[in-house]
């Protein structure tokens, strides 16, 4: 996952303006399975990409419309909108009994993975989750629901052969500060794994998450953390335009560092809903000469204070939001969304001459935010639990991942 860095020197916040919390992503660059190689990550999808491109699971619903049958349904999707369970909206004044289902799917695992880091990951399921790997726990219950989590299942495979994933998920958390602070709000209310499944296949040692600030200064600071376990040494970092050209000179620190730094020498494109310029962090894990895991992270440079008196200064120009609150909502696929989608939406929203949006009141779907990137809007990226709060457990899992 990548970790936009706080900034927490006077009046100074990230590029992306966040209100609650620092958005969470898996690093750019992933593989896809047919083109891998051993120095990259692999993400090989359980269900569908997206809400528009789906794959059928077996699942059963315990509760409301069409229960007590096994059948399928489309991976990911909200069930409410596939014929399941009951239509609820937030604000309900009676107490709601939880709906229940439980689902099933059998993957296969590539003869290739053999000595291979493999994670299991969700986008967003609403909103407990008991996972199961052949007939094993991939881990503890997962609580909260529009929050990216992931068990490392590697100990639970069958490499090379078939598997059995099995999924429990309630839509009412067994912990009362989730379901006030995701449940009890302005707006309707989902159940089911609504957003991408994925298994994600990484070197045995790895760089699990980068946090990048670039200023507009062209100061550039990265803060790596590795996981799995083996003999790097070093990392090396190398930056490149939008074009693919090395900018500056590859930079190198001993793994110990935890921090590789630079400082561009010729000025850099900066980053505004004007002129959204991207950069690429290429990022190498080495033993010796010997690279053992690649990923990449695009981001931007720039600057953004907020200066008493004179308001929001982004590369030292005074900005003002014109802005809208957005929910990722459609009529036939609820909270479940798709990369069309969001581009109609950042379309629409840039077409009223707006440059800022803010998420109301959870994350959005990865997609979105990378097209606010690439576009050129300014995001707040607000959580659940702004009008109640998570309890610290619930709280720190979801916010920093497990």
């Amino acid at each position: 996952m990548v970790f936009c860095r706080y900034q927490m020197t006077k009046h100074q916040f990230p590029s992306r303006l966040v209100v609650c919390a620092v958005r969470l992503c898996l690093a750019c660059g992933i593989a896809n399975l047919a083109h891998a190689t051993a120095q990259e990550t692999t993400r090989q999808y359980l269900s569908g990409p997206d809400g528009e491109h789906t794959v059928p699971w077996d699942f059963i619903c315990y509760d409301g419309r069409n229960r007590g049958v096994w059948t399928n349904i489309a991976v990911p999707s909200c069930w409410e909108l596939q014929g399941f369970g009951n239509f609820r909206y937030g604000l309900e004044d009676k107490p709601y009994t939880a709906i229940h289902a439980d689902y099933r799917h059998r993957f296969n695992v590539p003869a290739e993975w053999q000595g291979r880091r493999v994670f299991l990951v969700f986008e967003g399921v609403m909103t407990d989750a008991a996972v199961k790997v052949n007939g094993s726990a991939a881990g503890p219950v997962h609580q909260g629901a529009f929050y990216r989590f992931k068990y490392d299942i590697t100990p639970l495979l069958k490499i090379g052969g078939e598997n059995l994933l099995e999924v429990s998920v309630s839509d009412k958390s067994a912990d009362n500060s989730v379901n006030a602070a995701e449940r009890y709000a302005d707006f309707w209310v989902f159940g089911g794994i609504f957003r991408p499944v994925w298994l994600q296949a990484e070197p045995a040692q790895f760089v699990d998450r980068v946090a990048i600030d670039a200023r507009a200064d062209g100061a550039f600071t990265l803060d790596y953390y590795l996981g799995g376990g083996g003999q790097a040494d070093a990392v090396d970092v190398t930056l490149l335009d939008a074009r693919g050209n090395p900018v500056g000179k590859p930079v190198t620190v001993p793994v110990a560092a935890g921090r590789v730094s630079a400082k561009l020498s010729a000025p850099a494109l900066l980053w505004t809903a004007e002129t959204p310029a991207l950069y690429t962090a290429v990022v190498r894990l080495k033993q010796g000469a010997t690279v053992l895991h690649e990923l990449r992270q695009r981001f931007g440079f720039r600057t953004i204070e907020v200066v008493p008196g004179e308001g929001l200064l982004v590369n030292g120009q005074r900005v003002r939001l014109r802005g809208i609150c957005h929910h990722v909502a459609w009529p036939t696929l609820g909270r479940s969304s798709s990369d069309r989608i969001a581009g109609l939406d950042v379309a629409l929203i840039q077409g009223m001459n707006m440059n800022a949006v803010r998420m109301s009141h959870y994350p959005p779907d990865e997609e979105f935010l990378n097209l606010c990137d690439e576009k050129g809007l300014y995001v707040l990226d607000e959580l659940t639990g702004w009008q109640h709060k998570y309890d610290t457990e619930v709280g720190r899992q979801s916010f920093r991942g497990k």
